[in-house]
Order: C-alpha cells, then sequence, then structure tokens
C-alpha cells in the first residue's frame, strides 16, 4: 500500500483544476514549498511524473492525467460523505465569489448572512466585477461561483436561474422638469459587454431618440450620483433606484423598457467540491428583488 495521505490528493486535485502550484497553495492556505514537497512526495511513492512544467503552468503528464480523473470523483465522494453526515455543520474552507453590482445590492447580503449563520467554518471571498470577466474567471477556476447577469451559453458553465430585475429610464428631478429627451440630454450607461447596455441601445431606437452622447461607466452606484446630479439620463435597475424616485430625487423620462434583466448562479459544469455545490444549491433558491 502506498503512503499516500488524503492531504497528498487534496493537494493534486487543486494543482490540477487551477494550473501552478501557487495557486494551489493560496486555496490551500499553505506555502508554495509545502505543495511541491507534497508533489515529490506523491510522485516518489507512486514511482512515475506527475506533472511538467510548460512556461509558468503545471501541466499533468499521461500518467498523471489518469491519476486524477481516477482520484476526482472519490475525493469528491469522500468529503460529500463527511459533509452530508453531519448536515454541512462541519464544513470549512474558501469559497470565493464573484458577483455584478446589482446582484450585491439585492439577493448578496441575504445569501451572505444565511452562509455565515448555517456554514460558520466556511469563509466567503466576495468581489465585484463584471459578467464577461466573472465567466473567464469561474472557467479558471480563479473563483467558484458567480452571481451575474444571463442568459449564459457556455459549456463548461452550469447555471441556476435566479430571477431578473426591471429597468427604469431616470434623469434628475430637474432635467425631468426641463422635458427630458424634448432636450439634447447625454446618455450614461454601462460599458457594452452589460447587457444592460444592449437594453439602453435598444429603447432608444423604439423610440426613435439620439443623445447628444454616450458615455460609460463601469459602477452603477456612480451612474445614479452622475444622473442624480444633472448628468444626463441613464436605463438602471429599478430596485437600486427605487428609494430614490419614491422622494423625488429621479424621475422617469420614458416608458419602462419591457426587457427585463435576467440573473444566473453559475459555477463550472465540472465542479465537485462538495462545499461549492452546497452554496450553488442554496444560491438557486435566492430571488432577486423585483422578480
Amino acid at each position: 500500500m502506498k503512503r499516500i495521505a488524503i492531504y497528498h490528493l487534496e493537494t493534486l486535485l487543486w494543482i490540477a483544476r487551477l494550473g501552478t502550484f501557487r495557486a494551489a497553495a493560496e486555496r490551500l492556505n499553505t506555502t508554495q514549498p509545502a505543495i511541491s514537497a507534497r508533489v515529490r512526495e506523491i510522485e516518489e511513492q507512486l514511482g512515475i511524473a506527475i506533472f511538467r512544467r510548460e512556461g509558468r503552468n503545471m501541466v499533468l503528464t499521461a500518467r498523471g492525467r489518469r491519476l486524477v480523473k481516477e482520484c476526482e470523483p472519490l475525493w469528491a465522494g469522500f468529503e460529500k460523505a463527511l459533509l452530508t453526515a453531519s448536515g454541512f455543520e462541519g464544513a470549512t474552507g474558501t469559497v470565493r465569489i464573484g458577483s455584478g453590482e446589482i446582484a450585491a445590492a439585492s439577493c448578496l447580503p441575504g445569501f451572505v448572512h444565511a452562509v455565515e449563520r448555517d456554514l460558520p467554518g466556511v469563509t466567503l471571498e466576495i468581489e465585484l466585477d463584471l459578467t464577461a470577466r466573472m465567466l473567464t474567471q469561474v472557467l479558471g477556476g480563479t473563483i467558484d461561483m458567480a452571481l451575474l447577469a444571463g442568459p449564459v451559453a457556455s459549456p463548461g458553465i452550469r447555471t441556476a436561474e435566479i430571477g431578473s430585475v426591471g429597468l427604469v429610464w431616470v434623469a434628475s428631478r430637474a432635467t425631468a422638469e426641463a422635458g427630458g429627451f424634448a432636450q439634447s440630454l447625454p446618455v450614461w450607461s454601462i460599458p457594452s459587454h452589460s447587457p444592460l447596455h444592449g437594453v439602453m441601445l435598444e429603447t432608444l431606437a423604439l423610440n426613435a431618440l439620439t443623445p447628444r452622447s454616450i458615455s460609460t461607466c463601469n459602477n452603477v452606484r456612480t451612474l445614479i450620483e452622475i444622473i442624480g446630479g444633472g448628468g444626463g439620463a441613464a436605463v438602471l435597475p429599478e430596485p437600486m433606484v427605487r428609494a430614490l424616485l419614491e422622494c423625488g430625487t429621479l424621475a422617469e423620462i420614458l416608458p419602462r423598457p419591457t426587457r427585463t434583466i435576467r440573473f444566473e448562479a453559475a459555477i463550472r459544469a465540472t465542479e465537485s467540491d462538495p462545499v461549492v455545490l452546497e452554496l450553488f444549491r442554496r444560491a438557486g433558491e435566492l430571488r432577486m428583488d423585483g422578480s
């Protein structure tokens, strides 16, 4: 019987997923030299080369690929059995979550509070970003799950719908009272790779409007401040401007778009970590404000 410990298999699988010893070390909260030592121990025990270096990345050899393929379901089953037996109360580890700004302002806080309550051993690392970058990060393994604007179509991604958000065309109260689009207004939007940008262009065309200019900003809250200060008009998520509409700081200046923005939770299609899968299951029960 080869003297291979459980942590050796965990190390092997994370290097295979993330591509570098450094990334695996960060994931496992250890050092790169410790990861290298574990790999040497595995290779010495088995008498084979598992990785070969290609540039900065460590690439699995043919035997290494076979070993990972056979060990991954065993490792996932072992982890799942232990966590299921404890009702996930003993779950530990760090899960990296990417979120769009709209989801972060809507359903993410409640999700975080529930995880902290039910899975106190799980640490969350949350970063806000745009959908296109988050998809790349999920596929590359640098984040485990993303809450993003959809629909997402990728063979490497598994998704669960979490609702949709309605949109409104708004400007400052003063801009609206001055005639809104009866005057030449600048329009502000999230950049072109966002679904929000597409809705903006569609509704301008539908209403035969030619804005003075179209400027972009990748932060919705900053857009709200710009518009509230009289900087023009924008199509924005209704839940994020609801309070400002109710108090009169902002006003609607066009009919509401019929198209809404759909949101999804996304993980890798091959994801096997039981903690990530449990959080994905929980994320699938979320509902966006306004859906």
